[in-house]
């Protein structure tokens, strides 16, 4: 390859130093470029958004430790990748985003009790977006996107939410429990209700047909007598409203 081409791929920006003068104040776009050999050579950056995870150990308002991880997607101001190149170096990102978001992650959580960190997560969340971006933007960084991919608190408050949980789970089966005692008491009193209610109707539906009730009774003992009656052949049948006289044997 010729020492005086060098080339910039798709997604990067060269940034020339000079033996002689110095970071020259220019960015070289994509492309195939010339340059003078042993004096000037490029200094080539990555512009895309790239990822990184920071992670952050802290404490809250109320004194509870905080383990949380930040997801950065990041990229430098291409404009100031010369300025860039001469305070931070290549590796900008390893020197400025642990650092800045130590700093605002700090400030941040500290504002929030360990609870209110789980309740009002995306509050902590947009506070810290703006808070890093403005702080990242100092340094000519600019954060495409930041998430709180990791949230977890201390040993003893961990403890004292698995308590609070497992005792609100034990409230619920209780109240559980007792509401459902009380649905079968209700039940109860209505089912005997009920029934009370369906022999009083009884009760009275047979005072009402009591007189009709004998008489049926009584026809039905009378056919019943009348029926065994006719099965003997000994009986004679006496025609109703005659005398007749029955020769008897003396």
């Amino acid at each position: 390859a010729n020492s005086a081409l060098y080339n910039v791929d798709g997604g990067h920006r060269a940034v020339i130093f000079d033996r002689f003068t110095g970071v020259k104040n220019y960015v070289v776009g994509e492309g195939t470029h010339f340059l003078i050999p042993w004096v000037q050579r490029p200094i080539i950056y990555d512009v895309r958004s790239r990822p990184r995870n920071v992670p952050v150990v802290t404490g809250s308002k109320d004194l509870q430790n905080v383990n949380i991880t930040l997801r950065i997607l990041f990229r430098p101001v291409q404009e100031q990748l010369p300025r860039m190149y001469t305070t931070l170096g290549v590796d900008y990102d390893e020197r400025v985003l642990p650092s800045i978001t130590n700093e605002v992650l700090k400030a941040v959580v500290a504002q929030f009790d360990a609870s209110e960190m789980i309740t009002q997560r995306e509050v902590v969340s947009q506070k810290v977006c703006e808070e890093l971006t403005e702080r990242a933007s100092t340094f000519g960084v600019i954060l495409d996107d930041i998430s709180i991919t990791h949230l977890t608190f201390g040993k003893e408050f961990t403890q004292a939410v698995e308590m609070k949980q497992v005792a609100q789970q034990e409230a619920e089966r209780a109240r559980f429990l007792v509401e459902k005692a009380e649905q079968q008491k209700k039940a109860a009193v209505i089912s005997a209700e009920g029934d009370s209610q369906a022999a009083h109707l009884l009760a009275k539906s047979f005072g009402d047909a009591g007189e009709a009730l004998v008489e049926l009774r009584r026809l039905e003992a009378a056919e019943d007598i009348s029926f065994q009656l006719s099965r003997s052949r000994n009986v004679v049948y006496l025609p109703t409203g005659q005398s007749t006289l029955l020769s008897l044997p003396q």
